[in-house]
């Protein structure tokens, strides 16, 4: 699924104004079995949305300064996610949440019926890039390896 992400558009409505930026750049963290994903020591108060089915975001703060944005995608009980590191313009996953104004508030907020954020569809079908994940190297090989980076060329 994170490679379908690009090209596609983030809306987020803020003053009831929506502002549309194209996914440029995304990670798949894949379960508890993935030593780099949050999911990895199982079930948490941090990562319980990530047992949810997918379509909610689960954001989460590191360094004690950078939002996160993540997207649940696996079915209930199989902790998938993909975080948003880019969007057009906007390059780290931390540059673009703080350039959109998103923080706490919009965690377990759903893709399919929030007024505030959606993604929509758009007609553009990008050349992916595939690239290992950045700054997982806790979690060891294979983990480290893994071109589960992806990236509109």
């Amino acid at each position: 699924m994170a490679p379908d992400l690009l090209g596609k558009n983030l809306v987020i409505s803020r003053s009831c104004i929506p502002e549309s930026y194209k996914i440029t750049e995304v990670e798949a963290y894949r379960g508890e079995e993935d030593q780099a994903s949050h999911a990895r020591f199982g079930k948490t108060a941090r990562n319980s949305i990530m047992y949810d089915q997918g379509g909610f975001l689960y954001i989460y703060l590191i360094y004690g300064i950078h939002w996160m944005l993540n997207i649940v995608t696996g079915p209930a009980g199989n902790p998938q996610a993909i975080l948003v590191r880019g969007l057009e313009n906007l390059s780290g996953p931390g540059v673009l949440t703080r350039g959109l104004g998103i923080d706490k508030s919009y965690h377990g907020q759903d893709l399919v019926t929030s007024g505030q954020i959606w993604i929509e569809d758009s007609d553009e079908k990008p050349l992916v890039i595939q690239k290992p994940r950045v700054g997982i190297h806790y979690a060891g090989e294979p983990w480290i390896s893994h071109e589960w980076r992806f990236i509109s060329a």
